[in-house]
């Protein structure tokens, strides 16, 4: 599998997987732009990334240390792109690598920046999701 690409300077990768519905991917971005967080996102639209699981994304991450490693990824899949909510899926590939949780385009920034900056851990927001797995903000929980 193709390498996971670096995302730009203080944001997060978001990763295209499934390529089903191109209106409901721009349906996606334009969420992040009514929530005001489509700049802390870099999109991924790659092909070679269709349908991948975790474990082959986990793999495809660089070794940590190199300078190509990644800590975290959101991942746009069929869920988020069929989910009126389009909730992302959030993925750990760090400290607990594989962990997931979702995440709809509302809170994304939260989770982004401060996993991105270092304020948080990825844990901080898996284990502040409703019962439905979804991390809907820290007063919801």
């Amino acid at each position: 599998m193709t390498p996971l690409p670096l995302p730009l300077d203080l944001t997060s990768l978001v990763l295209r997987t499934d390529f089903a519905d191109e209106s409901a991917w721009q349906g996606v971005k334009d969420d992040f732009r009514r929530w005001g967080c489509y700049y802390s996102a870099t999109y991924v639209e790659d092909p070679a990334y269709r349908d991948a699981a975790v474990e082959r994304l986990i793999e495809a991450n660089a070794t940590e240390g190199d300078p190509g490693w990644l800590r975290h990824l959101f991942v746009t899949d069929t869920t988020t792109i069929t989910d009126p909510e389009r909730p992302l899926l959030a993925v750990d590939l760090s400290r607990e690598p594989g962990r997931t949780f979702r995440v709809p385009p509302r809170w994304y920034a939260s989770v982004s920046d401060n996993l991105t900056l270092g304020n948080m851990d990825f844990a901080d927001f898996a284990s502040s999701v409703d019962p439905s797995g979804v991390f809907r903000g820290f007063e919801q929980t």
